[in-house]
């Protein structure tokens, strides 16, 4: 297995291979992301030295209501243009005859664009935790998936995050089941109690989001939910981590039940070959 991070490594490896060519070229490159996320990069024969790179995020008008736009002017402001296309809602505009000295370190940061954007309802229960309010903040959810959705809400102690995974298989469901039950186990044990609390539930809701009409109510969902306390957010650079590593949870799950199917095969594999012989 490997260790899933929270940038696009394939468009970091893109941009940094236009970023240090030494003569421009004609580029359409498309790449898609987790979460369905698809990045296009292009440049036009006639402009060759500017490089456009135009974004497609389902949810992204969902987590304009949290502040997403900010986050945007903030971390890319300078390169920001107006959208031409309606299929994409974010666009920056790269001048490869202007780029800063450290173009490894802007390839970088440009690669965690989505991971910026998504952070905007994290950071935003973030801030009313700082603020001391004593009733609940409000439910801040993400469909980030179709049929599934990460709700976000902060309270007087703690921050509440849910996700709601989607098991399309029998087989990725049995094992979805037991491996989430090992998170919520394994956070019992003594050497990990710095870690957020979990809690599982199959096919009915938490509390938190029980009321909402869109959920749906059969085995084929299940629900995770993740108990941040201020020890996890209430430093800045703890802050950033654990907004990288939670956003990353459903892709590390589903990509540990296709290794543990990937390594099942290999296993019945052999032992046939055993029975042959």
């Amino acid at each position: 297995m490997i260790l899933l991070e929270p940038n696009s490594y394939v468009l970091e490896e893109t941009l940094l291979t236009r970023f240090t060519s030494e003569k421009p070229e004609v580029v359409d490159i498309t790449l898609v992301d987790f979460d369905n996320v698809i990045y296009h990069v292009q440049t036009s024969a006639e402009q060759r030295t500017l490089l456009n790179l135009s974004v497609e995020m389902k949810y992204f008008n969902e987590v304009l209501a949290y502040g997403a736009e900010s986050i945007l002017q903030r971390e890319y402001g300078d390169y920001i243009v107006p959208v031409t296309n309606s299929q994409y809602q974010i666009t920056l505009q790269f001048n490869l005859e202007q780029l800063p000295s450290d173009k490894a370190g802007l390839a970088k940061h440009v690669s965690m664009l989505k991971r910026n954007v998504l952070a905007s309802p994290f950071i935003r229960a973030f801030e009313y935790w700082e603020s001391q309010q004593e009733a609940a903040g409000p439910l801040m959810a993400t469909h980030y998936r179709e049929n599934e959705a990460i709700y976000v809400q902060a309270q007087q102690d703690r921050v509440t995050v849910i996700f709601s995974t989607l098991f399309q298989e029998e087989v990725d469901r049995v094992l979805g089941k037991v491996f989430l039950q090992e998170f919520v186990d394994a956070r019992r044990q003594a050497a990990i109690q710095n870690a957020p609390q979990v809690f599982y539930s199959s096919r009915e809701a938490p509390l938190e989001i029980r009321h909402l009409p869109e959920l749906r109510q059969d085995e084929s969902v299940g629900y995770v939910s993740f108990v941040l306390f201020p020890r996890h957010f209430a430093n800045a650079e703890v802050r950033e981590q654990t907004i990288s590593q939670i956003q990353l949870f459903r892709d590390y799950l589903h990509y540990h039940i296709k290794c543990a199917k990937a390594y099942m095969h290999s296993r019945m594999r052999t032992r046939v070959k055993e029975f042959l012989k």
